[in-house]
């Protein structure tokens, strides 16, 4: 199997303002010009190594800040090494910044073949293809027009349509996944699947550990420009999501919205909140996935449709059933429903490591964004930390309702 990404031994280093810097003339000349540095070397990135071989799929996941957009635009050619290689064998596509190489007063047609053009089409390969990239962007009836009169969101569907049909040999992509609604999320999340299979290497950064462990083969653990960890999806994604939790001091925050199923602490408008005492766990949630009813990860389900809700966990107390609760969360933080192990009928005795599933017969929400928040429930109230998992629900519902009840209408004279 040949590589398509190579990395070895770079390292990345930029300059980084003190904050005691000067602001104004007087404290440079109260200090003398000798006495003091405006600027400091900041490494992004210490000795990193990795490889891609053609055909995969590796995900870098880490905190803000760790190194993983300055190593991905290393190897998309953005910058130069301060030490170490970087070698790309392939064509790259890149999904770094959507918005780069889109003027607004251009119409969207010139847009498309300005920006093919510019990542390495002709302009008969443009036209050959633009059919396909108006119909994947959903928005040809107003091709014509001037960009600046595009919402931000038709932009963003035009740039990544544009980008998605250059057929690369490298994909790179950071970030760039919260596209338009959820359906054409779940078509851009296809499209990469598409690429995947054809051959295409992919290199991912995000925060959004779901569509990681679906789209990855690897993963490589960023911390402070170093690797910490990599190898299968599961084993490194346990170790980042042990250090996260056992680290409170690491910033949690995601750098952008997330369009799937991230493994994050529920939002402030959740009523499932983490224990507030510094103690070890003795039941601790290693994944959560949303799943259809024919078993596939899902991040958006239609009103009415069957879900099903997979817990694994891990517990160092085999003799108690492990108890969990289930809340969805309306955006607006009103609580839609709760469902609890408590309630089941039967337990059943459980080894260290287990997976408990909830099975919701019939979603009938209001079409909107919810969040799904689990949580660990032990003799002490909450165990470990909550996880909080997005969810779109659509259908032809009002908004405004809480409840998409099925019925229907029968006029007789």
């Amino acid at each position: 199997m040949t590589t398509a990404i190579e990395v070895a031994n770079v390292s990345k280093s930029f300059r980084r303002h003190r904050p005691d810097r000067p602001m104004m003339l007087q404290e440079v000349l109260a200090r003398g010009f000798g006495g003091f540095r405006t600027t400091e070397q900041f490494w992004a990135l210490r000795d990193v190594s990795f490889s891609v071989p053609r055909g995969r799929a590796v995900g870098i996941i880490g905190t803000n800040g760790s190194g993983k957009s300055t190593l991905l635009r290393l190897v998309g050619g953005i910058g130069s090494v301060d030490s170490g290689t970087v070698r790309v064998n392939g064509r790259i596509g890149a999904l770094l910044d959507l918005g780069s190489g889109i003027h607004p007063d251009l119409t969207g047609r010139e847009n498309v073949i300005v920006a093919g053009v510019l990542s390495g089409l002709s302009r008969r390969e443009v036209m050959r293809r633009f059919d396909d990239i108006v119909a994947f962007s959903e928005i040809g009836q107003f091709i014509d027009n001037p960009m600046r009169t595009y919402s931000s969101g038709m932009q963003m569907r035009l740039a990544f349509a544009i980008n998605v049909h250059t057929d690369p040999d490298v994909l790179l992509i950071d970030e760039v996944l919260a596209v338009g609604d959820a359906a054409f999320q779940h078509k851009c999340l296809d499209r990469i699947r598409q690429f995947k299979a054809n051959g295409c290497s992919i290199l991912l950064v995000s925060h959004g550990l779901a569509v990681v462990q679906q789209l990855c083969d690897e993963v490589l653990w960023m911390h402070n420009g170093q690797p910490m960890a990599q190898g299968q999806v599961r084993d490194v994604v346990k170790k980042y999501q042990e250090h996260v939790g056992f680290n409170m001091e690491i910033e949690l925050a995601p750098e952008t919205a997330q369009p799937t199923m991230p493994v994050v602490p529920p939002p402030p408008s959740s009523r499932v909140a983490p224990s507030s005492e510094a103690r070890a766990s003795e039941l601790t949630i290693l994944e959560v996935v949303l799943s259809d009813d024919t078993g596939h990860p899902v991040s958006h389900v239609t009103s009415g449709r069957e879900v099903q809700v997979a817990i694994d966990f891990e517990t160092s107390n085999v003799s108690t059933t492990p108890r969990f609760q289930v809340t969805i969360v309306r955006d607006d933080g009103l609580v839609c429903c709760d469902f609890s192990t408590d309630r089941m009928a039967a337990k059943s005795p459980v080894s260290r490591h287990g997976r408990v599933v909830l099975f919701i017969d019939r979603l009938d929400l209001n079409s909107g964004h919810y969040s799904l928040d689990v949580v660990a429930l032990g003799a002490h109230g909450v165990e470990g930390r909550p996880v909080g998992v997005p969810l779109t629900i659509s259908g032809d519902s009002v908004r405004d309702a809480v409840l998409a009840v099925p019925h229907r209408w029968d006029f007789t004279s």
